[in-house]
């Protein structure tokens, strides 16, 4: 196999139809810690919604149990990728979204803007510092993708095109990007999680390093100094030669899914999906709102307790890097 040749294949799918193969063939074979790394930053930005910061302050998740926070809330959306919408297993993880979400008072339009940034975010890091571009066919299949998830979600007018999700993102951030004081803590807390995972002496670097990826939208909402125009030349220097390098590499022959990154640290012996997340006092009924039939082929193994173990089975590096197995 050769570098372009998943595009080609890419490219011969109908993203209506085909769109879960096409995301799948993205964000586990050709852009694994590229995705990761969009989605972390995709679920960022929505803190700086005073609504929705204010509220992830108030659960207390984040500032008692942000790595937990973190594992469920990967976990739950990889879990949809890695065997579908109509699965077992996937059926299980969005009925855990929504029994979560239905919890609290959110409102449609917090919901549907969380959902643009799982689309533009992707589109917009992968197009920086990916080794390729994505494909119209790719930003398609993302856009049909995520419109799906918020019909099982309940989400009402979501967006159609990935332009159509790109607006939407766009006059809502004008519109809603603001100072609370929740929002800040939420933040504060995600960047000391993300410094946590490297040794203590890197901590400043990483928090450093995390703040010159943030545009200065983010940063006037969570009142953070403006990061010297150096250190941002440089981090994301870096990140687009890592991108050229991955370039020249062999492409990945296994699909590489979040549970098996190393960022994932709470369920080293595995995981059982209906036990993921938060169960809210009275809220355990919630499920999702479109009616499904069982498949014939559903793939009923994902979070069982071995799922650790498969993953490291499946994916000998078990790193999240682009290097070819």
């Amino acid at each position: 196999m050769k570098r372009y040749d998943r595009l080609k294949e890419i490219r011969r799918l109908d993203p209506e139809r085909d769109f879960l193969r096409i995301y799948r063939i993205t964000a586990t074979l050709e852009f694994p810690w590229d995705i990761t790394r969009a989605l972390e930053l995709a679920l960022y930005r929505t803190y700086a919604v005073p609504s929705i910061g204010r509220l992830l302050a108030g659960t207390g998740e984040f500032s008692g149990r942000p790595q937990k926070r973190y594992d469920d809330t990967a976990l739950l959306l990889d879990t949809v990728v890695e065997y579908g919408f109509d699965s077992e297993s996937g059926r299980t993880a969005i009925r855990r979204i929504n029994q979560m979400h239905r919890s609290y008072d959110i409102s449609n339009d917090d919901m549907r803007y969380v959902l643009c940034t799982f689309v533009v975010a992707p589109r917009r890091w992968v197009d920086a510092y990916g080794w390729r571009r994505l494909s119209g066919h790719e930003r398609h299949a993302i856009a049909v993708y995520y419109r799906t998830l918020g019909k099982h979600m309940g989400i009402q007018d979501v967006p159609g095109s990935y332009d159509e999700f790109e607006r939407c993102l766009e006059d809502y951030e004008a519109e809603h990007f603001g100072w609370d004081e929740g929002g800040r803590r939420v933040s504060d807390a995600t960047l000391d999680l993300m410094a946590s995972w490297y040794p203590r002496p890197l901590a400043p670097l990483v928090r450093g390093a995390s703040m010159a990826l943030l545009d200065d939208s983010l940063l006037n909402a969570f009142r953070y100094e403006q990061p010297h125009p150096a250190t941002r030349a440089l981090v994301r220097g870096a990140l687009r030669a890592r991108g050229r390098a991955v370039r020249l590499l062999p492409p990945r022959r296994t699909p590489h899914y979040t549970r098996q990154n190393p960022e994932i640290k709470g369920y080293p012996d595995g995981y059982v999906v209906a036990e993921l997340g938060t169960f809210p006092a009275g809220r355990r009924g919630a499920v999702c709102p479109v009616p499904h039939g069982r498949s014939a082929t559903d793939s009923a193994t994902a979070g069982t307790a071995g799922a650790g173990a498969a993953g490291a089975a499946s994916d000998p590096a078990g790193s999240g890097s682009d290097a070819a197995e």
